[in-house]
């Protein structure tokens, strides 16, 4: 006899997925001696950032080289230094955005010869995906189901400000795409009647220059 699922599990089963999709890892990079990588994140205002970062010991070698050191800056949108780390090896950062937009973070290693290749893990996370749920979990005492749903109600949420936010980032630029083409309108009307304005002046100076000369 086939055992008949509850639909509210059927309905949670997507849900979790959803949840697991959007709590990504730490990206590995490879990053060369003298140059620099930049990672970019478009993030609300308001939101909790957090990140982590280190150097992955090289293969063959139990240890990390005093050599393999990297740098690291945050900026806001508008160029503000929110984080900075020099020749470390490992390090941390968070903190809570006042800014929406594109935010930025940008690794680079010294100079070495011959050039060496340094990878490090960086895991970046905003939003709901920022909350440290085992500390949660620890705290309340939850049961691992209870602990899921409030995952699951947080996430829901995320993407339902994501969402109003995505629209108010489209209505700004509609705005700005109607300025633009209202200035272009007025710049093609105005480049139209300064050719006009010289084709008359050069037809005037002709006019003058052939009744000076008696050809017309």
């Amino acid at each position: 006899m086939a055992t008949r699922v509850p639909r509210s599990l059927l309905l949670l089963v997507p849900l979790l997925l959803l949840s697991g999709a959007l709590s990504a890892g730490a990206l590995r990079f490879d990053l060369l001696s003298g140059h620099t990588k930049c990672i970019s994140d478009d993030i609300k205002v308001g939101a909790m950032a957090v990140g982590k970062y280190h150097i992955v010991e090289p293969e063959g070698s139990s240890e990390l080289p005093d050599s393999h050191r990297i740098s690291l800056r945050v900026t806001s949108p508008y160029g503000s230094s929110l984080h900075y780390s020099e020749n470390v090896q490992s390090g941390n950062f968070a903190f809570t955005l006042s800014e929406a937009g594109d935010y930025l973070a940008c690794f680079w290693a010294p100079d070495h010869r011959p050039p060496t290749t340094i990878a490090f893990e960086f895991d970046w996370r905003s939003g709901v995906s920022a909350k440290d749920w085992s500390s949660v979990a620890k705290k309340g005492q939850v049961d691992i189901m209870e602990l899921e749903l409030k995952n699951l109600e947080d996430t829901i949420k995320s993407i339902h400000e994501e969402m109003f936010y995505l629209r108010e980032r489209e209505g700004e630029m509609q705005v700005l795409n109607g300025r633009t083409n209202t200035w272009m309108a007025w710049l093609s009307f105005l480049s139209l009647g300064i050719c006009l304005s010289v084709a008359g002046l050069q037809l005037w100076h002709l006019k003058n220059f052939f009744e000076r000369k008696k050809l017309l």
